[in-house]
């Protein structure tokens, strides 16, 4: 692909921030377990705390194919603050791009600044991949709603500012679900603890609990019963997000390998010149070629609004987060016993990336939704 001249300075300023800003910490922030939001706001001062929301409230205005270019860069500096920056651009998008003209003045400038960070709040303990059965329920009571219920699996549960939350409002299946913003501190919210995790493990991850929670009627974004329709519309970016973010985590790994290889001497060679290694790191670099390109085409597709967009996010979310995923773990391989040393950063790569695989859908539903549109078009 051939990027424009402004994508081309887009790249290279977000790839100047991961080289400079995330990579040196990435290590220290996943072994702390820490979100810095100091970086996230300074992400937020280049432009990337709203790409693609409009610019009439702070955000850039720019396409889904230019945000998977940024992420891209972004997550070779640090898959963890990447990600979760991609869910806070999700979630800005849907207030920006659903809500009435009031909340949008409201929330969307402090959201594109980063002064509040968001999340997105579908998942619950008991609706998972069948998101249209979620029970949190939310009832008017006059200038007010209560809502009541649990989301699980939520990233920046306790950290985050506002959560823009899935809640049904009638027991009419997936019509029957509204979006709601709630604010951190509102009566009745609660987090459960941080999560233990495998990877993200910079990013907190907890159950957020809504007893009896009184929000504002105006924190309703749009009509009641639009919000299963909003929330699946957020998910065909936020997969693309997801995918660009394995993509240069993977690049990260494949580039760590390539160093090491021609580091490591076994036998009195290099290790780069035995050709089952030579091998391997060709496999992983046209794998993760084949899956740029799918995920280039995708959000090119998207910013077009064509018909076929929703089967394409999903057909790349699909591919890029298991070949991103087998890359990585591939990468570790060439490094062999260092590469499952934390010293030598691709075992955190890895952690990282595994979840990409579930989140945002999980790969089985992407194909799910892949074969459902080939049989119905």
């Amino acid at each position: 692909m051939r990027m424009t001249e402004e994508q081309t300075m887009i790249v290279d300023m977000a790839s100047a921030f991961s080289v400079n800003q995330l990579r040196p910490h990435a290590e220290r922030w996943d072994r702390e377990k820490m979100l810095d939001r100091d970086a996230l706001r300074a992400m937020a001062e280049l432009g990337f705390g709203g790409i693609y929301t409009s610019e009439e409230h702070g955000g850039s205005a720019l396409g889904r194919l230019d945000a998977v270019l940024i992420f891209e860069q972004l997550s070779k500096g640090c898959v963890s603050h990447a990600s979760f920056l991609s869910i806070h651009n999700m979630a800005t998008w849907m207030v920006d791009h659903f809500g009435g003209d009031e909340l949008r003045a409201r929330f969307v400038p402090k959201l594109t600044t980063a002064e509040l960070i968001a999340s997105y709040c579908l998942t619950e303990p008991g609706a998972g991949s069948d998101a249209a059965s979620l029970k949190t329920s939310a009832v008017r009571d006059g200038d007010e709603y209560i809502l009541n219920g649990a989301k699980a699996f939520i990233s920046g549960g306790r950290f985050s500012d506002v959560y823009i939350v899935m809640a049904r409002t009638s027991d009419d299946g997936a019509r029957g679900v509204s979006t709601f913003i709630v604010e951190n501190g509102a009566p009745g919210l609660s987090f459960g603890k941080n999560e233990e995790k495998m990877g993200w493990r910079a990013q907190p991850t907890a159950i957020v609990n809504f007893d009896d929670c009184r929000i504002p009627a105006g924190n309703r974004v749009g009509p009641e019963g639009e919000g299963f329709k909003y929330a699946m519309a957020g998910l065909d970016g936020g997969r693309l997000n997801i995918a660009a973010c394995s993509l240069g985590g993977a690049q990260d790994a494949l580039d760590r390998a390539l160093d090491y290889s021609k580091d490591r001497r076994q036998f009195g060679r290099a290790i780069s010149d035995f050709q089952a290694v030579q091998f391997k790191l060709a496999d992983m670099e046209i794998e993760l070629q084949a899956a740029r390109s799918l995920l280039y085409n995708a959000a090119d597709v998207l910013d077009q609004k064509l018909p076929q967009a929703t089967r394409l996010c999903a057909s790349a979310k699909r591919f890029v987060t298991d070949t991103g995923f087998k890359v990585a773990n591939d990468a570790l391989q060439v490094h062999g016993g260092y590469g499952y040393l934390a010293d030598y950063e691709v075992e955190r790569i890895v952690r990282d990336l595994r979840v990409h695989q579930i989140l945002e859908g999980t790969n089985e539903i992407m194909r799910v939704i892949v074969a459902r549109d080939l049989l119905t078009s």
